[in-house]
């Protein structure tokens, strides 16, 4: 950093390679980790919970390239609990590999979000894993599903589904 250059860069989250995310032309949102030693099983293939942390972390990552902080959303009462969870395992992610994320919000109905999700090589021509999510919205006050999600997210999603 210059002397005179105060700008702090953005730090990646942990686990995340800081370049490449973003969305691309067909909707889907990439986020880039790399394998660590923590992330897989004795034989250095990953975990399988360790996807579905991934795919947790793209989704949050994707609200928040567009401005949005999944936190606000949790400091206003809104719960998203996953009520469904589809996993396809292609083939191994090992340790030391470089994968891309990607996610992109589905065909959601009311208060059910779902999300579409591929694992793949950092070059995206490997298919590692594909998924399906589906979370609900609860008002977390009452602890009850919510009829409609508040409009400030019914704007934020569409804005989401717009941008391809």
């Amino acid at each position: 950093m210059l002397e005179n250059d105060r700008t702090q860069p953005e730090l990646a989250p942990a686990g995340a390679i800081q370049n490449r995310a973003g969305m691309n032309s067909e909707g889907w949102f990439e986020y880039l980790v790399r394998v660590y030693p923590h992330n897989t099983d004795y034989s250095g293939v990953v975990w399988h919970g360790t996807y579905l942390a991934w795919m947790e972390e793209a989704r949050v990552e994707s609200l928040r390239s567009l401005g949005i902080e999944y936190a606000d959303w949790v400091a206003q009462g809104l719960e998203l609990p996953v009520v469904e969870l589809s996993l396809r395992y292609h083939r191994s992610v090992q340790m030391g590999q470089s994968v891309a994320v990607r996610t992109r919000i589905g065909a959601s109905e009311g208060v059910r979000l779902v999300w579409d999700y591929e694992i793949r090589s950092a070059d995206t021509q490997e298919l590692y894993v594909t998924a399906q999510v589906t979370l609900v919205g609860v008002d977390r006050d009452k602890g009850k599903i919510m009829r409609q999600l508040p409009p400030t997210v019914q704007a934020a999603l569409a804005k989401l589904a717009s941008n391809p």
